[in-house]
């Protein structure tokens, strides 16, 4: 099928509710948009320079997704793990030829998640449908990539961190990391935040929609409004802060809640501390 094509079937049998179930047509319709986000020929969200924030969103790949939850059944599955999922989301098998390293001991990629060549994968850790992850990223221990997330090229994901998932809204921009991110350990991004080219995610900091980002460094403060995400400036070394609650008992108690900080930009004193990142690999 071609895009456009297998944009209309998706579009039609997604708008048919309930009766798409058993319909052998959406079966083949979901099956071509699995196995095309699987192979990379298709994403949820792609690069887009005239798009306000640089990504433009493809809503209707995220409705062909929840087809397929919608279209699945309980099925046993045949690999060495067992488990039972929805059988049109099977876990994915690999080869050598693929180049993926994914090493032993309970990790899972689902189908309709794109792998590139040279993606390394430590386990235990998880990749759901429709994400993308560039080449040379490292997934590490426990970490976790959401449904229709967006990792560039040499994205480090260290262990424990959480790429959260935005698959509803349809319209909804999914977590993006940019090119060379790294991201550290017990990070967590999540609402539709983009992160920039080879900025740096200290351990234990979390983006959310809600929280907003002080940018010591040129003395702003980051936010999102309306349609625009959070945005963390390329280049940004984001670190888990605090700031003082100024009214009511929390100010007369001391209190203080929890905020990212940019402290600073990358440079060449950063970017030798991670030289170990490609010895890794």
């Amino acid at each position: 099928m071609t895009e456009d094509y297998l944009y209309a079937k998706i579009e039609e049998h997604f708008a048919a509710g309930a009766d798409a179930i058993g319909n052998p047509a959406a079966i083949a319709a979901f099956e071509e948009l699995r196995d095309s986000l699987e192979e990379g020929a298709i994403r949820s969200a792609v690069p887009d320079a005239t798009h306000p924030h640089g990504w433009r969103v493809n809503a209707w790949v995220k409705r062909g997704i929840l087809l397929g939850f919608r279209l699945g059944k309980l099925a046993a599955s045949g690999h060495d793990l067992s488990f039972v999922d929805k059988d049109t989301y099977p876990a994915r098998t690999f080869t050598p030829a693929q180049q993926i390293r994914v090493v032993p001991g309970g990790s899972a990629v689902r189908r309709g998640a794109y792998l590139a060549p040279g993606t390394v994968c430590m386990p235990p850790m998880y990749v759901n449908v429709g994400a993308w992850v560039d080449e040379g990223a490292m997934i590490d221990s426990h970490a976790l990539v959401g449904s229709c997330a967006q990792i560039g090229k040499r994205v480090h994901l260290s262990a424990a961190a959480q790429i959260g998932g935005v698959l509803e809204p349809v319209n909804a921009s999914p977590v993006i990391l940019e090119d060379d991110v790294l991201v550290g350990g017990n990070c967590g991004v999540y609402e539709g935040a983009i992160v920039r080219k080879r900025a740096v995610l200290a351990a234990g900091t979390i983006l959310t929609r809600g929280t907003p980002v002080y940018d010591l460094v040129n003395g702003t403060v980051i936010r999102a409004e309306g349609d625009r995400p959070l945005i963390i400036p390329e280049k940004a070394v984001v670190v888990p802060g605090s700031r003082a609650i100024q009214k009511g008992q929390a100010a007369e108690w001391g209190l203080s809640v929890y905020t990212p900080v940019i402290v600073k930009y990358r440079d060449e004193k950063t970017d030798l501390s991670l030289a170990l990142e490609d010895l890794l690999r």
